[in-house]
């Protein structure tokens, strides 16, 4: 046992030197003596009960990375799960027990390299990395894509799904299965993938893996009595998912003698490199110095450098079908070099393209403007580079009268927005004020016309339009029996449609409901958790557009609408809404010389009112006495002044006023 377990470990990554500033590790030449083997070994060790690796291999195994597999021992797998169930540190512990990266180099959500998720404790993008294992004494090549968990980036993980030919399906054993859990193994299963379900967590007090394992073959259908318990913390059964990996995921097909068709499944922008495309092989080969061809535009470049990401990137002459790696061509255009687009050879095309991925569809809409108008054109690059790292982002340019040029943004979901917001003003150094979420309403006219509306100041006039149709999502719901209650409320507060209630165990139950994609797009989620006490979890799909009681609240200050204030709310809360903005303008808009209104108005009816009083100087203050008709004299006389002020007087409402009514919005909606 013991000599198979170390024949496992028998090939580990080297030591990981720091390099000076742009210089790259290189294969040794023909020539090259690994260095004399110490004495003791640099096998990293974590509490998995293993044997440390022979010191020659150990030395010898700087490149060994790099060395060519068969295509039958190429195995490609992703690890998907719900939010928060063990996936990054899993990855964490796969990467060190198979000495790709050294345990002294080794940190917390090691694939995890932007700032954003290490401090959310989240999975945001997807990330590719190779690893060597040796079983049996023959080497395998592992290529691992390190997937999200939160029901924003589902995106991301049909992406990754699209390149491999299987998954680990982490569920953590205290928790159960959970709703991002059907979601993502529906995923896999319409991409037709090996599943091997792991359980996460079996260390903790709380942990029942035998109740997980039942919940896993109840809800999902799997077969779990081979399931492999592990602790990715603690390294407990990592080994024994390692083995997995070989026996039971199949490998691609050898189709190295076809035409080149690789699938670009993620790129992003090096401002000194250009576009840098990482994709997978699907047929033929790719070397470097190729002359490639992008089958969608047509666009041509050399492949200046391939190579394979092992988590960082290591150059190689060659990659074929099966094999994950990364492109660089000088690609200085981030259009060329679209997610879900084929490569394939300039001299020898393939008849056709790969099918690629299904198109994003945008949830929730918002502007995005730059506090300085001159970094407008910074907004645009940085959108457009940001594109290219998330293709589920969709924007297009969008004037206000009260914040400028900017753009209107779709996102899948509101911590997309979040994230967007964020990497926007920290990767590219932008003060952006960013409006209230939206979603895309249908506009029947009167004419017969369909328009899709996701701007409220595009919705066309009243009585042009016959009808408003709003999005409506079906919204699944997995929550312990105690809390069914709280959670039937909230959702019946937001217009939700009770459709069914199902007892998946004893104690868990899922509670679903349809409810329009508006009345989720504010809190609903935050106050999921709350009213569950952090244990409900949910996912959501589009169902459709129903037609509802919709209108158009508009904003006016003294007598001038303000289109950047307008919103599309449901009649029955109109009146509140419109109370709540009025309210809050009243306190942020400076006192003027003359009586300002605020207004909220549907058409032309007013639904609710505050004014801002005049600043008025006192006129009587030199009428010690005398008659009354003298002090009404000069009363009217201050009357008349404010009128014509008021006729020809403007308010300007302050940038602070708007961020303070869009972030009120966001509440209130």
């Amino acid at each position: 046992m013991a000599t198979a377990t170390a024949s496992r470990l028998a090939v580990l990554a080297p030591r990981q030197l720091p390099s000076a500033a742009g210089r790259r590790r290189h294969a040794p030449g023909p020539g090259f003596a690994p260095p004399r083997p110490r004495a003791l070994s640099a096998a990293p060790r974590g509490r998995v009960l293993c044997l440390a690796a022979p010191a020659p291999a150990a030395a010898s195994a700087g490149q060994d990375r790099l060395q060519k597999v068969p295509i039958s021992n190429i195995r490609n797998f992703c690890i998907i799960a719900h939010i928060d169930h063990g996936k990054s540190t899993l990855a964490d512990k796969l990467l060190e027990l198979t000495g790709t990266v050294q345990k002294r180099e080794m940190k917390e959500q090691f694939l995890d390299n932007m700032d954003l998720e290490r401090e959310r404790g989240i999975t945001i993008k997807l990330q590719a990395a190779r690893m060597r294992y040796v079983m049996n004494n023959e080497p395998y090549c592992l290529n691992l894509i390190d997937t999200p968990g939160h029901v924003d980036f589902s995106y991301e993980v049909s992406r990754s799904l699209a390149a491999c030919e299987g998954a680990l399906l982490v569920v953590d054993a205290s928790q159960g299965v959970e709703a991002q859990t059907l979601a993502n193994v529906y995923l896999a299963l319409e991409n037709n993938l090996e599943i091997i379900p792991v359980l996460n967590k079996i260390d903790l007090p709380g942990a029942d893996p035998d109740r997980v394992a039942q919940e896993i073959e109840e809800i999902i259908g799997l077969d779990c009595s081979d399931a492999i318990r592990c602790s990715a913390k603690e390294g407990i059964g990592i080994t024994e998912i390692l083995d997995a990996l070989v026996t039971k995921i199949p490998p691609p097909k050898d189709t190295s003698k076809d035409p080149l068709r690789a699938l670009i499944f993620d790129s992003y922008y090096d401002p000194y490199r250009g576009v840098i495309v990482y994709f997978r092989v699907i047929d033929g080969t790719i070397k470097k110095g190729d002359r490639i061809c992008f089958m969608a535009n047509g666009k041509e470049y050399v492949a200046d450098e391939i190579g394979v990401l092992s988590p960082n990137q290591m150059q190689v002459d060659e990659l074929y079908a099966g094999e994950v790696g990364y492109l660089s061509a000088s690609i200085r255009s981030v259009a060329d070099a679209r997610v879900g687009d084929t490569i394939t050879h300039y001299s020898k095309k393939a008849d056709h393209a790969l099918p690629g991925y299904s198109e994003a569809t945008p949830m929730v809409f918002c502007g995005l403007f730059p506090i300085d108008a001159d970094q407008f054109e910074e907004l645009r690059e940085a959108l457009e580079k940001l594109q290219l790292n998330d293709a589920a982002l969709k924007f297009e340019p969008e004037s206000s009268s009260a914040m400028g040029f900017g753009f209107r943004c779709g996102f899948l979901g509101l911590l997309h927005m979040e994230i967007v917001q964020e990497r926007l003003e920290r990767e590219y150094n932008l003060n952006l004020i960013i409006t209230a979420p939206s979603v895309v309403y249908r506009v029947n006219c009167a004419d017969g016309e369909t328009v899709e509306c996701s701007n409220p100041s595009l919705l066309p006039e009243p009585g042009k339009r016959r009808s408003i149709e709003e999005p409506y999502v079906k919204i699944e719901m997995l929550t312990p029996k105690d809390y069914i209650g709280p959670i039937m409320e909230l959702s019946q507060d937001r217009r939700g449609e009770f459709k069914e209630m199902n007892f998946i165990t004893e104690s868990r139950a899922k509670v679903t409901y349809e409810l329009p994609l508006a009345e989720m797009v504010g809190d609903f989620f935050d106050q999921l958790k709350s009213r569950s006490k952090g244990y409900a979890s949910m996912e959501y799909s589009l169902v459709g557009y129903r037609e509802s009681p919709l209108v158009k609240l508009d904003i006016q200050i003294n007598g001038d609408p303000v289109e950047a204030l307008s919103t599309i709310v449901h009649r029955d809360k109109a009146y509140s809404v419109g109370r709540a903005l009025t309210q809050k303008l009243k306190e942020l808009i400076p006192r003027q010389m003359f009586r300002v209104p605020i207004q909220a108005c549907i058409g032309t009816k007013v639904i609710a009112s505050e004014a801002l009083s005049a600043i008025r100087k006192d006129v009587l203050s030199k009428c010690y006495g005398g008659d009354i008709t003298r002090k009404k004299k000069l009363l009217k006389k201050q009357a008349e002044g404010k009128k014509r002020m008021k006729a020809i007087g403007r308010v300007d409402v302050p940038q602070e006023a708007f961020m303070a009514v869009l972030k009120l919005e966001k509440e209130v909606l």
